[in-house]
């Protein structure tokens, strides 16, 4: 036992010689740097920041306008002058406009419509943290697999010295008489079997590694390399929160349930939005404008003194007062009206799918846990079986195809106990990340 912990830790060492150059990341760094570059997450920061220009474009809607306008036109044909008489003239209008305009009473329509786009604000950011949350948990578990078949190739390692800690022996025995070639030749044989089989291991371990880095929006998996938990097992497991207290926590930050609070919220601003239309809308307008006027063949005033003589201003007010308008208003506040039932059911939908989500993940670490704590009996009577056969075929006690069954059930049990060991990692700090706690590996 004390041979195999001590081989274990060279081969350790080996297989981790060719990343001490590289950069190591945690997963905290996996993370962040995911959250950062990912394109998914990207599209929804675009998302929100659409969100903040209709905030800005609905809180400036209250400033008044201003716009110029100018215009020519050519008359051709009879025109009535000023003794009532008519005459074949050409003229030519020049005019120029300024106007303004400032609404006074919109039945608060611009006041709700503001509230309503920083609801949807609020909304849009809360999906944009949905996302971050969704990108950190799909980081956390492909962390765990690289891990997973990190420790996978270590054992695969360790089982082509032990091949060939046994070929040597069956070697020296070959030679000495005390075993048969044909011993010998499938020790030999065992050996390069153990061989393919780490490569495997290694390209296992390099294909999840890749599959991390393609997460992470990387170039490419060269001189990427992730840093293992140095915290033994014991400092994972505790007692697991029950769905209810986790569901109570989760619910008052979960960004999918604000979000769908906040758009419930915007809904009752879009029915006040609708309702506007039912009141009167006063604004008050303002102006100035001026023309010069050309009559072909008569003299005419210059440019200048016409746009003096004819300069004019004007303010005034304007109130308009719906009256019928083919229902329209009604049925636009009925539509409202049903977009904010959808959107309440929506709302429970959402809290209902967390807290199906959270009695899943409840249920998935309390059996994650018992296969761990199961795993680990059955690695060490493997084990333990694998030590004894091992010397029996030493010995010669015990034939090849004994020695290949024990340890290909020691093999099994090595497997599943890691299998069992990061998936209770990862179910358990799915909980916590229900309840806040960030995804940090010790």
């Amino acid at each position: 036992m004390k041979k195999n912990i001590i081989m274990t830790s060279a081969l350790m060492i080996l297989f981790t010689a060719n990343a001490t150059a590289q950069e190591k990341w945690d997963l905290e760094k996996c993370i962040t740097h995911a959250i950062e570059n990912n394109l998914s997450i990207k599209q929804q920061e675009a998302s929100k920041e659409q969100s903040a220009v209709e905030l800005s474009t609905a809180k400036w809607s209250r400033l008044p306008d201003l716009n110029g306008s100018t215009s020519h036109s050519f008359n051709f044909g009879r025109s009535i002058q000023a003794d009532n008489t008519y005459k074949s003239l050409n003229t030519q209008n020049t005019a120029f406009n300024l106007n303004t305009s400032v609404p006074l009473f919109t039945g608060l329509k611009i006041t709700n419509s503001i509230a309503l786009a920083k609801l949807n604000l609020q909304a849009a950011t809360e999906d944009l943290n949905k996302a971050k949350e969704d990108i950190s948990i799909q980081v956390a578990s492909a962390y765990l697999q690289v891990l997973f078949n990190e420790e996978l190739a270590q054992v695969a390692h360790l089982q082509v010295e032990l091949s060939k800690e046994m070929l040597a022996q069956k070697e020296a025995y070959f030679k000495t008489g005390k075993a048969s070639e044909a011993e010998w030749l499938e020790a030999k044989s065992r050996v390069a079997q153990d061989q393919l089989s780490a490569v495997q291991a290694d390209n296992n371990y390099q294909l999840a590694l890749l599959d991390l880095s393609q997460l992470l929006e990387l170039p490419s998996p060269d001189n990427f390399a992730i840093v293992s938990p140095k915290a033994d097992m014991d400092e994972y497991m505790g007692s697991i929160t029950s769905p209810a207290d986790i569901y109570n926590q989760a619910i008052m930050f979960k960004p999918s349930i604000k979000a769908a609070q906040y758009r419930l919220e915007g809904a009752a601003k879009s029915i006040k939005i609708a309702q506007s239309a039912y009141y009167p809308q006063l604004s008050f307008g303002a102006g100035l404008s001026t023309n010069y006027y050309k009559v072909a063949g008569m003299k005419n005033p210059v440019f200048g003194s016409q746009l003096k003589d004819n300069f004019s201003q004007y303010f005034g007010f304007q109130l308009t007062i719906p009256i019928f308008n083919r229902f329209s208003t009604r049925n636009q506040v009925r539509n409202a009206r049903i977009q904010q039932s959808t959107l309440n059911w929506q709302l429970e939908d959402s809290k209902k799918a967390l807290y199906k989500e959270i009695q899943q993940a409840y249920y998935n670490a309390l059996g994650a846990e018992s296969r761990y704590e199961s795993s680990l009996t059955a690695d060490e009577a493997a084990e333990a079986s694998f030590n004894l056969m091992k010397e029996k075929y030493a010995e010669g006690k015990a034939n090849a195809t004994e020695y290949n069954e024990s340890r290909t059930s020691w093999m099994k049990a090595i497997s599943e106990k890691l299998q069992a060991k990061y998936d209770y990692i990862f179910r358990t700090k799915i909980l916590d990340f229900y309840k806040g706690v960030p995804l940090t590996l010790k």
